[in-house]
């Protein structure tokens, strides 16, 4: 939900979500509009989905760190709250204790779900972002079990439920069928 269309400066961004109205709300930062992310228990599940496929395989690696739709990250000047988000210990050890995370993500998962036309024109403009910090990014469609995949300097690919999600470069040997990270739909009857 777009709070107000009126741009406005990073830093003044950054006094309005430590108002104290505000502290329990989560915000983005995108294109110098306020932009509140709202809670949504079906793009959660799916988002916790990945998170729990991609916390398997850390576990015990030591690799890096994963957060989840409260973790923000500065990218590129803005502020973004990805659904899920992996950092590498090796670009930056621990994770902010408050506020947005200084460094952008090595892999960010936004899941579009219910999309819309102001979605999708978020979408494109933290996917640019997210490209131009170094990020990977996975864009989850439920709507039609899809992921959209972007990695810096290569084309765009879409994955669909007979694909495979692949850490590549950013998490080798991380691998998750695309139809693992979709809830069944209930079967009606008939």
């Amino acid at each position: 939900m777009k709070i107000d269309t009126m741009t406005i400066t990073a830093e003044q961004f950054d006094a309005f979500v430590r108002l104290p109205e505000n502290v329990e709300r989560l915000f983005e930062y995108i294109g110098g509009e306020i932009v509140e992310v709202l809670s949504n228990p079906f793009a959660s599940k799916v988002s916790q989905m990945i998170a729990g496929e991609l916390y398997i395989f850390l576990k015990g690696k030591d690799l890096g760190l994963l957060t989840g739709e409260a973790g923000g990250y500065v990218v590129y000047g803005e502020r973004y709250a990805p659904d899920v988000a992996y950092i590498s210990k090796v670009k930056q050890p621990e994770l902010a204790h408050e506020g947005y995370n200084p460094n952008p993500p090595d892999l960010a998962v936004e899941v579009d779900y219910p999309p819309s036309y102001q979605s999708a024109r978020n979408l494109m403009n933290k996917v640019a972002n997210y490209l131009a910090a170094g990020t990977v990014v996975w864009v989850v469609y439920p709507d039609t079990q899809s992921v959209d995949v972007f990695e810096p300097s290569k084309p765009a690919k879409t994955l669909t439920t007979d694909g495979v999600l692949d850490g590549g470069a950013v998490l080798p040997g991380f691998q998750l069928a695309v139809k693992e990270i979709f809830p069944p739909t209930p079967k009606t009857e008939g």
